[in-house]
């Protein structure tokens, strides 16, 4: 690759080649194709870091199964809200894909996206009535009619055989399913979006690290870059300027010195999965079966036995045992929390240690654990499990979100948090969950607060593209059949039929 070796200008640039900056450059060339796009990623390919099927669990997250969604409240009882909220953004990215895939602007969909059956898994009395509660309050609701429930461990064993088998008959157990759940390989929708980008005119740069941001006299951006595997060094002046990098997003950021940065912190999280690649025990699977997270366990570190499809083989992945390093990207440096330390962030990072003391302590006992002790725990799940046929993957680096609070100084927040500059000259994105599977309606949320301007006559646009964008699908049950059907033909899906 010719590295630039002169100063020249974008519209907008995006930084960071993850599924994040490669949907915000596919909606700007869909809403405006004129605009001149530059795309700069450090490693050599898209997709590498948290978007790499292996660097996360690829569920698209519907919060058909996720039970901290909806956790229970202390009187027992479960709000829906948060499931609803997150099952229509999660349709909203349907919609969008299935769009991309009717006008032929990406390739197949049985590359990236496939069906995998939803289930939510708990053992014991209490987690049992939670669960059953849980099932009551969602199954009203047109996005979750599909969903059943049972406590008989024939039945479960009919829709997951590996977490019944060899279980004690008299256990006490139960478990949802909804059939049209999904397995989502990120890394390859990125590959296919970035192809899409550098086919109409976006100019894609692998292997170019910005090494610095500053704010121009024209209200623009000047971005310093470097080629390392030479060490040129170069420049590129921007209208716009999105940090989409993920863990490193946060330097940037902070490198931009936009008022709106201020405060912000990360607290890095790290993760290993068992993977089962042997090909007759991942066909006696056929689910994402999801379990309750530890006591003081970040939400990413719920447990869950996955059916995968990365490259067209079938796998199972178990997992995550979390862990702890001070890098902010699996390819960063030990340095990344340490220099991401800041006046302005130094008291809500204290605050949130002194406040999160039960999550230290499930860290370190995380870091502790033996491999012995990693496989009893998938033998939680899959009783007949054996040490032999698992083998132990590093997944992707999460940094967690710290800001201020004015109660309690600085909190942590384990959603995402989408951050614009007021003139709507930058944008960022910090935070780990649900992440991918949202990528859509958080970049339209991203060109909402950037473009404003911009944003009333794209309206159109993104409902054509979008048929949902606009309606709450819970309060339009057939539109919501209409679009599900719609999408999984699209999409080459299975599990929906016309009676949901």
């Amino acid at each position: 690759m010719t590295f630039i070796s002169k100063t020249h200008h974008a519209d907008v640039v995006l930084i960071g080649g993850g599924i994040m900056s490669a949907t915000l450059g596919a909606f700007i060339k869909q809403l405006e194709p004129n605009w001149t796009v530059s795309l700069f990623e450090r490693l050599d390919e898209p997709g590498l870091e948290s978007s790499d099927p292996w660097n996360n669990a690829g569920t698209g997250h519907a919060a058909l199964c996720e039970l901290n969604y909806s956790p229970a409240a202390k009187d027992g009882s479960v709000s829906p809200s948060k499931a609803l909220v997150i099952n229509e953004q999660f349709q909203l990215s349907r919609q969008f894909w299935s769009h991309l895939v009717e006008q032929k602007l990406i390739g197949s969909p049985k590359g990236f996206i496939n069906t995998v059956p939803h289930m939510s898994f708990v053992i014991g009395e209490d987690h049992t009535k939670f669960l059953k509660t849980r099932y009551e309050a969602l199954k009203p609701h047109p996005l979750f009619r599909s969903m059943e429930y049972s406590e008989d461990h024939a039945q479960i064993a009919k829709w997951a055989p590996l977490i019944v088998k060899g279980r004690d008959p008299k256990q006490r157990v139960a478990a949802t399913r909804a059939a049209e759940g999904t397995d989502v390989d990120f890394g390859a929708l990125t590959r296919e979006l970035t192809t899409y980008l550098g086919n109409n005119g976006v100019e894609i740069n692998y292997g170019h690290s910005v090494t610095g941001i500053s704010k121009a006299s024209d209200g623009g951006w000047d971005l310093s870059l470097k080629y390392p595997k030479s060490g040129e060094h170069s420049k590129i002046h921007a209208k716009f300027v999105f940090v989409g990098a993920g863990g490193g997003a946060l330097h940037l950021l902070q490198a931009s010195g936009i008022p709106e940065s201020k405060g912000y912190g990360g607290f890095p999280v790290s993760g290993q999965f068992f993977r089962c690649t042997d090909e007759d025990i991942a066909a006696q699977h056929s689910a994402k079966v999801y379990g309750q997270a530890s006591v003081g366990a970040p939400p990413m570190s719920v447990p869950h036995l996955d059916t995968r499809y990365v490259n067209g083989k079938r796998s199972l992945l178990f997992g995550p045992y979390a862990g702890f390093s001070t890098n902010f990207l699996k390819n960063g440096s030990y340095l990344d929390l340490p220099l991401s330390i800041r006046p302005s962030n130094i008291i809500p990072m204290l605050a949130v240690a002194k406040d999160n003391m039960d999550l230290t302590a499930y860290l370190v006992k995380e870091v502790a654990k033996r491999h012995g002790d990693k496989v009893e725990a998938l033998r939680e799940y899959y009783p007949e499990a054996k040490d032999g046929d698992w083998e132990l993957i590093t997944a992707g680096q999460r940094v967690q979100i710290i800001k201020k609070d004015p109660q309690k100084g600085g909190i942590l927040q384990f959603g995402t948090e989408v951050i614009a500059g007021r003139d709507g000259s930058i944008g960022a994105l910090l935070g780990a969950s649900p992440g991918a599977s949202t990528a859509v309606p958080i970049m339209i949320e991203l060109l909402q607060k950037t473009f404003p301007k911009n944003f009333k006559g794209w309206q159109g646009k993104l409902k054509e593209m979008m048929p949902g964008y606009g309606v709450k699908l819970d309060e339009n049950p057939e539109l919501a059949a209409e679009l599900e059907l719609a999408t999984a033909s699209s999409l080459q899906l299975e599990g929906v039929s016309a009676g949901r």
